[in-house]
């Protein structure tokens, strides 16, 4: 029997979710190809120091950043099908490009082989490090003009498909998809870099993003248009609206916008960004530096069997943990009785706590290196069950017509942040290290001193940036377009 033509609700909303899921797996993958291969491949043929890593990850972070404020709007104006396209279509080509970038920096220094880059000694040594890092940097900013696109219209996009009280639950699933994607790098883009070289790491996590956008062009549409989507899951999807007006499908109107600048006059607005602003730099440290971190620390390589335990172990955590962060506001929602926006602010208090944790996972790894593998595993779960419910936020608050340009405002201050925090921590490193016994921070010396201060201010973000938001919006109060 059609489904379609049944009383019996269809579930296509899980199936586009799905696809969000997907997409957010292949964005964090093609993130990670250069964290897991820059420290003990790419580093000792372009005698990259942290400092070069450091200014790669902040300048992508900034330029990402700058590039939110302007895609949220344009999925607004290009519509979520082709935005979409046209924002992993832009990643995926700025991913495999990475692996040019040794040939080019041969051509341009006028050298007959790659490998004789790694040989080079004093001033060629530098400038080779300071070509490469350049080449890789134009790389990242066209994977950071694509990747831009990806927040803003997945959460769009589950605006569309899901009522206000399963946003957050359908948010945390394809949110999950930045630790499955972290989660599955340790575990074979090392092994590709050492089997193919790390070029080829690049160019086949790249392809990925081709394969679902032929995915994306089957299977989405809006749901009223979907053939997928019946008359009774459309009434579930749009059980926040008029359903006399949802039933009638050919009355549904587009909302009117927001225009741009007065998105900035609402106090809602102010609260999204500082809690992006508070938190995104934590996520984006861990990310980039953790492969570093327990290469530096501990001495596990990435592509050593020790380290890529460590890394699968940490983001395992996350991924089991955080999708059920989505699921605590509906709880309040449903069973305490609470409006959404008041249930996702509780949820979120006690998931700002989570962070916390990272205060001991330095003192604790004196004993094991597990322990920081746990304990930023749990951080990170923290981050992602926090980073769900701050997106829902949008669509509780504003209507869908804006909903992309609010998340690409909020996601710019993320960037902004991840800027400042992975810039300053590889000067930071670099100049630690250089200083050994003479820099020290409660028993840690050198870099080990260095990585437990950034890991102090990581851990305190969330409960500074949830009191900030609860000042700015204290009470539930949707923008309405007159």
């Amino acid at each position: 029997m059609n489904p379609l033509k049944t009383s019996k609700m269809s579930h296509f909303r899980w199936v586009i979710c799905g696809l969000l899921f997907l997409a957010t797996t292949i964005n964090y993958l093609d993130r990670q190809v250069l964290s897991l291969t820059w420290k003990d491949f790419i580093a000792p043929e372009f005698h990259w120091t942290d400092a070069n890593y450091g200014k790669i990850t902040a300048y992508f972070s900034v330029f990402y950043a700058i590039a939110n404020l302007f895609a949220g709007k344009f999925i607004d104006w290009m519509g979520t099908k082709k935005g979409y396209l046209i924002a992993i279509f832009v990643w995926s080509v700025g991913a495999c490009l990475h692996a040019g970038c040794g040939w080019a920096a041969m051509q341009w220094e006028g050298y007959d082989s790659v490998a004789q880059l790694g040989q080079l000694t004093g001033d060629a040594a530098v400038t080779i490090a300071t070509v490469s890092m350049y080449l890789f940097l134009s790389c990242r900013m066209v994977l950071a003009l694509g990747e831009a696109g990806n927040f803003p219209a997945a959460i769009k996009v589950t605006a569309e498909y899901f009522p206000k009280k399963d946003r957050a639950f359908a948010t945390s699933i394809f949110n999950s998809g930045a630790s499955v994607g972290a989660l599955a790098a340790p575990a074979t883009i090392p092994l590709l870099a050492r089997v193919w070289g790390w070029e080829m790491a690049f160019i086949i996590i790249g392809v990925l993003g081709f394969i679902w956008m032929g995915l994306w062009m089957w299977f989405y549409e809006k749901p009223h248009r979907s053939r997928y989507v019946n008359q009774t899951e459309l009434n579930y999807i749009e059980q926040d609206s008029d359903i006399a007006e949802v039933q009638d499908r050919t009355n549904i109107k587009e909302e009117k916008p927001i225009v741009f600048w007065k998105c900035f006059t609402f106090r809602q607005t102010w609260s999204f960004i500082v809690g992006k602003f508070m938190t995104d730099g934590v996520w984006w440290f861990f990310l980039f530096w953790a492969p570093a971190y327990f290469s530096d620390v501990y001495k596990y390589t990435s592509d050593s069997t020790m380290g890529i335990l460590l890394i699968f172990t940490l983001y395992l955590i996350v991924t089991v943990f955080s999708i059920g962060g989505g699921y605590l506001p509906t709880y309040f929602v449903e069973k305490r009785g609470m409006n959404p926006y008041l249930g996702r602010m509780r949820a979120m208090l006690i998931f700002a706590c989570f962070p916390l944790l990272g205060l001991f996972a330095q003192p604790l790894g004196a004993y094991s290196a597990w322990w920081p593998a746990i304990l930023i595993g749990l951080l990170g779960a923290g981050h992602q069950a926090w980073s769900a419910n701050l997106y829902s936020t949008i669509g509780d608050m504003f209507p869908k017509s804006t909903i992309g340009t609010i998340t690409g405002i909020g996601t710019m201050a993320g960037g902004l942040a991840s800027f400042a925090i992975n810039y300053s921590s590889g000067e930071f490193f670099d100049w630690a290290a250089s200083q050994g016994k003479a820099f020290s921070f409660l028993g840690f010396e050198g870099k080990p001193a260095a990585y437990m201060i950034v890991f102090c201010l990581c851990s305190v973000a969330y409960l500074v940036g949830w009191c900030i938001m609860k000042t700015l919006v204290p009470k539930y109060k949707p923008i309405v377009v007159e």
